[in-house]
């Protein structure tokens, strides 16, 4: 009789052992997890311009980050005495198809005199975890949900987004919008006749070229 209270345990502790690793619900535990890294990059300048040579460095440097849509690029100039290079830095970054946005209010390291500082910020979605198949692995004694729930279509909405940081915080609309553009395809609906005044044709499918005028819709030769 001492002994039933351990095995009765003991048969606990190994069901649950057997049902662990299933998510309880339908909402997934694997969420894509969004990670940046900064790339920094600095520049020599001289009365106000790039010095000699560096807009080439600037473009073999973003080459060989394969700069595109999603990397943002930022230009750290302390002490504000090079907007020509700035106009140069802009015109190789939009190249790539890419605007400078404003600076970044976290603190980097001090730019050394006569030069600023080109900052490429990157990120990047993962879904860690993914695959898990321990649910897999043992039996289900409680009907949840595959522990595996959710890393296809997770994994494959962290691949495909452009601009990863749209997974925390969304994407602005346009500041402004033209209201005749937004309701052009209303306007051109309302305006188009109605399909029940006569003006379809009805032609039949078994009908050549030759056979004469197709049908209309009531049946009568045109």
């Amino acid at each position: 009789m001492r002994r039933a209270p351990l095995c009765l345990t003991s048969l606990g502790l190994l069901l649950s052992a057997c049902n662990a690793g299933g998510q309880h619900g339908l909402e997934t535990a694997h969420q894509p997890v969004v990670s940046q890294t900064d790339y920094a990059l600095d520049l020599a300048v001289s009365r106000g311009q790039l010095a000699t040579d560096e807009d080439h460095r600037l473009d073999g440097w973003a080459r060989n980050l394969r700069l595109g849509y999603g990397d943002r690029v930022t230009v750290e100039d302390p002490a504000g005495e090079a907007p020509g290079a700035y106009r140069q830095v802009a015109a190789v970054i939009g190249a790539y198809g890419l605007l400078l946005g404003p600076s970044s209010p976290i603190a980097q390291s001090p730019v050394a005199p006569a030069t600023i500082r080109v900052i490429v910020t990157r990120a990047r979605a993962t879904v860690p975890g993914c695959p898990d198949w321990r649910s897999d692995l043992a039996p289900d004694w409680s009907g949840d949900t595959s522990s595996n729930h959710g890393c296809a279509i997770n994994r494959n909405l962290a691949a495909m987004v452009a601009d990863p940081r749209e997974l925390v915080r969304g994407t602005d609309g346009p500041a402004t919008a033209d209201p005749r553009s937004a309701t052009r395809a209303i306007v051109a609906m309302r305006r188009a006749g109605t399909t029940g005044t006569g003006g379809t044709t009805l032609r039949d499918p078994n009908a050549t070229a030759s056979s004469g005028p197709a049908p209309t819709s009531s049946g009568e030769p045109q």
